[in-house]
């Protein structure tokens, strides 16, 4: 274990989580159910990510940036339509979406975040 930095749900390759001076890094999430559409899978991708967040002690109205990576681009104003009614209201992170190969064929969606520890 490195010093200074948490390390939630380690396996040989990879942490869900990793903490490190008030930032938290969220691995990778994707959907545990690969045939739902791009509206269900975002679905699910974004309540992991409040799972995760909540576990690390901060949420996701302290969400510093999202990197959301698409199968098919076509896809993008469906996960828009998910992601505008999840998002915390004035509260945005930065933000970059991309398509892309995943690592397995039913995934349509990954999502990465950085957040910033909550403090009161």
């Amino acid at each position: 274990m490195t010093e200074g930095v948490k390390r939630f749900h380690v396996g040989d390759r990879m942490s869900e989580i990793a903490i490190h001076r008030g930032t938290v890094y969220l691995a990778g999430q994707v959907a545990g159910d690969g045939s739902q559409d791009i509206r269900g899978q975002t679905a699910q991708v974004l309540a992991a990510i409040d799972r995760l967040l909540h576990e690390a002690g901060t949420d996701k109205a302290h969400i510093l940036r999202a990197q959301i990576f698409l199968v098919d681009i076509a896809d993008f104003a469906a996960m828009n339509e998910v992601w505008e009614d999840w998002v915390a209201p004035g509260d945005a992170p930065t933000r970059a979406t991309v398509q892309a190969l995943l690592a397995r064929p039913e995934w349509k969606i990954e999502i990465v975040i950085t957040a910033a520890l909550w403090t009161e």
